[in-house]
């Protein structure tokens, strides 16, 4: 139902934003508003987009899983998309996902609202990681023989 809700709402929304600031500022500014906004967006997404994943490297590299960096690498996504829509009420929506301590306290009542649904369980496994240490690994391909191998084989030509 929300989701029904929501491809309904959002636009008349969005449309009646565009006419509101439109007859504010008047079309040319409007449409310079969210072409600036979409590229604004685009190179705050870019910029954060690399520091979350080096971050998540980093904790990789300590044995560590990247819960946090992968919540905002999502939170990210999902601003990028709303910042590429055309639309101020999107742009907004966008842009306070790109803000870090909001997109922790975002975190946070997701993590909580997780943890509270019927059914769902968070298990972290410890130990060292899988490591095959039977030596080198060797990629061959074999030819089957049957019957006496001539020990005076045919010159080549």
């Amino acid at each position: 139902m929300w989701i029904l809700l929501a491809f309904i709402g959002v636009p008349l929304i969005e449309i009646a934003l565009f006419i509101q600031v439109g007859g504010f500022i008047g079309l040319w500014p409007t449409i310079a508003i969210v072409i600036a906004t979409a590229m604004a967006g685009t190179a705050l997404i870019r910029r954060q987009g690399l520091n979350t994943l080096q971050r998540a490297q980093k904790e990789m590299d300590a044995q560590r899983l990247p819960v946090r960096e992968l919540f905002d690498g999502i939170c990210l996504i999902f601003a990028g998309a709303l910042l590429l829509t055309p639309g101020f009420l999107t742009d907004a929506v966008g842009f306070t996902l790109l803000v870090p301590p909001l997109r922790a306290l975002l975190g946070r009542y997701v993590w909580r609202a997780l943890q509270n649904a019927k059914g769902v369980q968070f298990e972290m496994a410890g130990g060292r990681p899988y490591r095959d240490d039977d030596g080198p690994i060797v990629d061959a391909d074999a030819v089957e023989i049957k019957g006496e191998i001539d020990k005076n084989p045919p010159e080549p030509r």
